[in-house]
C-alpha cells in the first residue's frame, strides 16, 4: 500500500541518518550484574553492561527481591484494573504516604511510568489553571515537553539552565498571570544539574510555581535520598516534585508530591490516570521497600559517585572529552552518529563492553555520545578495564582526544 510506503521511507532515512535504533536481547541476572548474557545471531555471550540506569543496582538487591517475592505469594500479581474501578492496594496507599513524607508534601500520586507523571501532571496543570503560562528548559525530557504541548497553556523556553534567559522571560510576561517554571535537577543526557537554587529564587520573585523532574537523582542525592533539591537545601520550596523508580530505585513506575489540590486534580482530571490499570501491587511492594533502604541508609548510594569519579579521572587522562563532570552520569562526546554506533560496535565485539549510542533526535546534531552509567555493582577494576577499552577504540575510530 501506499500510505505503508511512507513508513518504509521514514524507516530508510532514519538509517540513512544513523537514527535507527537497535536493541539488545539481553538475559540480566540478578548474582552477576553488571554481567549479562548477550544473545545474538551467534549465539550467547557474556557482557558488561555500561548504561544500565539501575545505578544502585536495587532490581538486584535480596531485600527488595524478597519484598516483590511476598507481595506475589500473598496478593497476586495484576491489580484488577484502575483504582476507580477495582480499588487501590494497601501497598498503593503505603508507598504514597512514604513518598508524601519524604518529600515533605501533603499529597503523592502514583504513575505506571515515569514519562506518564510528567505528560499527566503537565497537562492537567496547564488545562486546569486558567491562563498558566509554562516555563521550560530547553533541554527538558521529552515527557516534559510533551506534557507542556497537551497542556494547552502557553510556553515559554528557556536556554539550558540559563537564569538570565528565564528572568528576562518572565520579566516580559504579564505579572498577573499564573506561572509555572519546569525543570529537571539532573538532565540524564548532559550529566550536569540545574543552578537550582537560583531557579528557585528567581521563581519566587515572580510568584512562579516550581515543577521538579528528580527522576535521575533520587537515591543518589540528599540525605534521605529524596534528590537534589535536598542536597541543595530547597526540597521544601519546590511546589511540584516528579520521579520515578526505574532508575536508582531500581524498578519502575513514576509519582509525583505536592500540594493536595495538585495531586487531586490529576486523579480526579487526568483520564491517562483514571482510565489505566494500576501498576502491579507487587512492584509496588518492591519500589516501597527499595525507598526505604536509600532513605535510611545511605551506604549504597556512595559507590556509582565513587565508581563515576574514578571512570572521569581515567578519560581526562587519556583525553577523551566528557560532556559534563558534574554527576554520576558520564556522558562521552563522539559529535557524530554513525562514528557514534561506530565506537558502541566496536566496545561490544572487540571487548565484551555495553554502551549504547545516543544519537539525534534525543540529543542534539553534532552532539552524540555514549551516555555511560557507573552503579554500584561495578568495580574499580570494571573502571580501569572501561577506560582501557575506550581508549583503544578511540584511536581505533580515530577520534579526536580533548588535551
Amino acid at each position: 500500500m501506499q500510505a505503508l510506503s511512507h513508513l518504509a521511507q521514514d524507516i530508510a532515512s532514519a538509517k540513512e541518518q544513523g537514527r535507527y535504533r537497535t536493541y539488545l536481547n539481553l538475559e540480566r541476572r540478578a548474582e552477576t550484574a553488571p554481567q549479562a548474557v548477550l544473545h545474538a545471531a551467534d549465539g550467547p555471550r557474556e557482557i558488561i553492561v555500561w548504561c544500565s540506569n539501575d545505578y544502585l543496582s536495587l532490581s538486584h538487591h535480596p531485600t527488595v527481591i524478597d519484598a516483590v517475592a511476598d507481595a506475589v505469594r500473598g496478593v497476586g500479581l495484576g491489580t484488577g484494573g484502575a483504582r476507580s474501578i477495582s480499588g487501590t492496594s494497601t501497598f498503593h496507599e503505603d508507598l504514597e504516604a512514604e513518598l508524601a513524607s519524604l518529600y515533605r508534601k501533603e499529597r503523592a500520586l502514583l504513575f505506571s511510568t515515569g514519562f506518564a507523571a510528567n505528560d499527566t501532571t503537565l497537562s492537567v496543570l496547564g488545562r486546569r489553571i486558567p491562563g498558566l503560562v509554562i516555563f521550560s528548559d530547553e533541554l527538558n525530557h521529552a515527557s516534559i515537553i510533551q506534557g507542556v504541548r497537551n497542556s494547552g497553556a502557553q510556553k515559554r523556553i528557556f536556554r539550558h539552565n540559563d537564569t538570565g534567559h528565564l528572568r528576562k522571560l518572565l520579566e516580559e510576561t504579564d505579572p498577573d498571570v499564573p506561572k509555572l517554571v519546569a525543570f529537571e535537577s539532573l538532565y540524564s543526557m548532559e550529566g550536569d544539574f540545574s543552578p537550582i537554587r537560583e531557579i528557585v529564587d528567581i521563581a519566587e520573585e515572580f510568584g512562579a510555581l516550581t515543577y521538579l523532574d528528580e527522576i535521575h537523582s533520587v537515591g543518589i542525592y540528599g540525605e534521605e535520598g529524596s534528590g537534589y533539591a535536598e542536597e541543595q537545601g530547597v526540597r521544601d520550596r519546590i511546589t511540584v516534585f516528579q520521579g520515578g523508580f526505574g532508575k536508582g530505585l531500581g524498578g519502575a513506575g513514576g509519582y509525583i508530591a505536592g500540594p493536595a489540590s495538585v495531586i487531586d486534580s490529576v486523579r480526579t482530571f487526568a483520564a491517562p490516570f483514571v482510565f489505566s490499570t494500576s501498576a502491579p501491587a507487587p512492584l509496588v511492594a518492591g519500589a516501597l521497600s527499595a525507598l526505604r533502604l536509600v532513605r535510611h541508609d545511605s551506604t549504597q548510594r556512595d559507590l556509582p559517585r565513587a565508581r563515576a569519579s574514578e571512570l572521569k579521572e581515567g578519560l581526562a587522562a587519556r583525553g577523551i572529552p566528557v560532556i559534563s563532570r558534574d554527576s554520576h552520569v558520564v556522558p562521552v562526546l563522539v559529535g557524530d552518529p554513525h562514528r557514534n554506533k561506530e565506537v558502541s560496535a566496536l566496545l561490544l565485539g572487540d571487548h565484551g563492553i555495553y554502551v549504547q549510542p545516543v544519537n539525534a533526535p534525543t540529543v542534539p546534531e553534532g552532539t552524540e555520545r555514549l551516555r555511560v552509567t557507573p552503579t554500584s555493582r561495578h568495580t574499580a577494576e570494571d573502571v580501569q578495564v572501561f577506560v582501557e577499552a575506550l581508549d583503544t577504540v578511540w584511536s581505533a575510530a580515530g577520534l579526536p582526544r580533548s588535551r
